[in-house]
Order: C-alpha cells, then structure tokens, then sequence
C-alpha cells in the first residue's frame, strides 16, 4: 500500500515529536518515500540528524534556506499524502484559519493530496473549546483526524492528549491511500427535517439541523462514492456531493424516488414530519381572525415505502430519533420498515442528536448485530456508519449488486 508513495511528514513541536522518528521508520519500511519537514519548535525536541538519518530525504524546515525557490509548492505539488504528527494547538489552529507562518503550514495550504494530522498535547489544551472547533474545522473540509489516545502525558499527568500509536499513524495512512472502500457506489443520503406549510409563513417542522446528514456525506465522497444529498437545510455543501434542495416530505419522497432504483446505499438520515395540514392557507393567518382549526393527515412514510421497494443489493439505513425504549423502537422499527441497518439515538440525552455537534448512538443491523458509540463528532458517527455499511454489503455476493434502471 505505502510502497513508492511519496510522503511528506510534518513534525511540530511537542514533547510528542520524539514518536515521529517512529513513524519515519515505519513508513520508510513499507516502502514509502519520506521527505521530513520540522518546525522551528520540533527542533527543541528531535535533530534534524536523527530524522535525517531515518527517512529518504533530509530535513527540510525553512521557506528560505532550502535549494528550491518555492519549497512549499512543490512539496504540495509532489506528495500522495501529508502527515502531521504530532499536531500541536499551533498548528490546528493555524491550518484552519488558513495561515501560513512556516515551512509546513504552506505546505499544507499548496497541496491537494490527502492530509493526516495526529494531534498531541495536555488534555486541558485538548479539550478547549478553541481546539475542538479547529479540529471539527479541518475534520468538516475533509482532513484526516487520527484522535489522540487517553494516557501518560508529559508531567505525569493521565488523560487524553497522547499522541497516536505509531502504529495507528501508519494504519491511518494505509487507509488514506488506500482505493476509498465505497469507490464506484452511488450513496443517496437525505438531511434535516421537512416543514409542512400552515400558510404562507408558518409551518409544522422539528429541530433537526441534518449536520448528521451532511456529515455522513462528507464522509462518503471522501472515500471515493458518488453521493447524492437530499436536504432541507443550507450548510455547506461537502466536496464532491451533488445536493437535491426540497423543503416538503411530498418533494423529498418525489426526489429520492427519481434516484433511488440508481442507489447502491441509501442513508435517511432526515427526520421527516409525521403529519402535514390536509389545506395550506393562501396568504397569512392573523391572530384577530381567532384561533384557526388545523386538520392534520398523515405523511407518506418514505422509508418504508424505499424498504417495500429496494432492490437486490441495495442497502438501506433508517435513523431512529427516541426519547424512551430506545433499542425496542429502532429494532420495531427496523424489521417494519425491511432496513438493512438502524442508526438509533436517544435525543433526550445532553449532546446528542439534533442541533449538536457531537453525536452518540446505537447500530442495529438486520443480521443482529449491535454496535454502541460514544458520545462523539458527527463525522466520527459517520465513519463508524459507513464502515457498517461496508461490513453489511461484504455479505453480499456480487451478482446480487444493485442494477441501475433507465
């Protein structure tokens, strides 16, 4: 995998950086071609030499000194993949807010290759507000976060902020240029909740924000699908991902029906409203009018009729948002609906579920299989989503792939 690939590895300065000599030698191994870049702070930790010594190109750590005019650009230019380990507060926040102070953030900001960054420092800094919406900064345009491990830290002190195994390091860049395991598949995935009109301004809607949606989708283009989002919401929309806008659950059932026979995965991850108003009124309800009699009829349940409907190898997923009986309701509700996998969270728990960041959930597949996630970053959700996904269609033999129809 890592054989004849060129890599540039960025160490900065923490204590940590004495691992990068590690990795190094780790990745020389396998055959990979390392071209080192230090900071100025990882100089107070490694020399040069021993980094040097250890990888297939000597160190590089200044926009000034170095034969090429413009260091920066072509190491960007030339490299399959970029790892930083470690990554101090430092440099997260500098490559999120896209400033270029050395040697490797230019890099970094002169590259379209694949980025890994291994993040390392004292829990406190860890677990600030500031580093952890840098992270999900980066994390959101695509980055490579390789989470650091609960440990020994520098000083003694245990917690969170260890950086990465080296052995993990090098398992995160396999997968990185690895061929994405959901290359060539056509992944649909609807986002937010639907509003169903009262009259002209009001409607009858619910908090979901579809950063989950969108974030499963992120997560699949990033590993080589072609995704279609159907979504309520306007957030930024995930490179590579082609966006269907409706607002209605009538307009999202005609949308994912006009894609659906095409899909290979379907991920509903929208929360779609229940009921919907038999009569919109034209103009606005005003109060002086009295209080008005809203009939309700119910709301084509989408996923089931995609569950009555799927095709051979399709695989569906259901998202199940409870307050009580959590396991019970999702796993109802995934053999009613015929779904290959349920993603289930209970929504009353603090930071979880809709308008969060951070997400924690329960997987049910259809085989019996549970899996249980802690509290966590949407995108980190996402993954463990699609890697089931992955997992279930392993199963599935290859003439039973799904067919697209004209």
């Amino acid at each position: 995998m890592l054989a004849g690939k060129r890599i540039v590895l960025g160490v900065t300065g923490g204590i940590a950086a004495y691992k990068a000599v590690e990795v190094c030698r780790r990745l020389v191994d396998a055959g990979a071609h390392v071209v080192p870049v230090m900071t100025a702070g990882a100089e107070h930790f490694i020399g040069r030499a021993t980094l040097s010594a250890l990888a297939s190109e000597p160190v590089q750590t200044s926009l000034w000194n170095e034969v090429s005019p413009i260091p920066h650009t072509q190491l960007g230019q030339t490299a399959d993949v970029i790892v930083v380990a470690p990554a101090t507060a430092r440099l997260l926040a500098a490559y999120a807010a896209g400033l270029s102070t050395d040697l490797l953030t230019n890099t970094l900001l002169a590259t379209r290759a694949p980025v890994v960054v291994c993040p390392a420092m004292h829990t406190e800094m860890w677990e600030h507000p500031a580093v952890r919406a840098n992270v999900a900064t980066l994390r959101a345009r695509g980055v490579h976060i390789v989470e650091p491990e609960t440990g020994r830290l520098a000083g003694g002190d245990v917690g969170a902020g260890r950086l990465a195994s080296p052995e993990r390091i090098v398992a995160a860049v396999e997968a990185v240029l690895a061929e994405g395991d959901l290359h060539d598949l056509h992944v649909v995935i609807s986002a937010g909740g639907t509003r169903e009109p009262i009259d002209a301004v009001r409607v009858i809607a619910n908090r979901s924000s579809g950063k989950q949606g969108y974030a499963i989708a992120a997560e699949a283009a990033a590993r080589g699908a072609q995704v279609t989002l159907v979504s309520t919401v306007q957030l930024p929309v995930p490179v590579g991902v082609t966006v269907v806008a409706v607002e209605t659950a009538a307009q999202m059932q005609s949308a994912l029906a006009a894609v659906a026979s095409t899909a290979d995965v379907i991920v509903m991850a929208a929360a779609v409203a229940d009921f919907r108003p038999v009569v919109a009124v034209e103009g606005k309800l005003k109060k002086e009018h009295g209080i008005p009699q809203i009939v309700l009829e119910p709301t084509p349940d989408i996923l089931a009729g995609l569950g009555a409907s799927k095709p051979a190898g399709q695989t569906l997923v259901g998202f199940a948002a409870e307050t009580s009986d959590l396991l019970a309701n999702a796993a109802g509700k995934l053999q009613r609906k015929h779904l290959d996998l349920i993603v289930a969270n209970d929504v009353s728990a603090a930071g979880v579920g809709f308008q969060h960041d951070t997400n924690a959930v329960t997987l049910l597949t259809a085989a019996g299989m549970t899996t249980r996630v802690p509290l966590a970053d949407k995108r980190a959700i996402a993954k463990v989503v699609l890697d089931t996904v992955v997992e279930i269609r392993g199963s599935i033999a290859p003439s039973q792939s799904a067919v697209p129809t004209s």
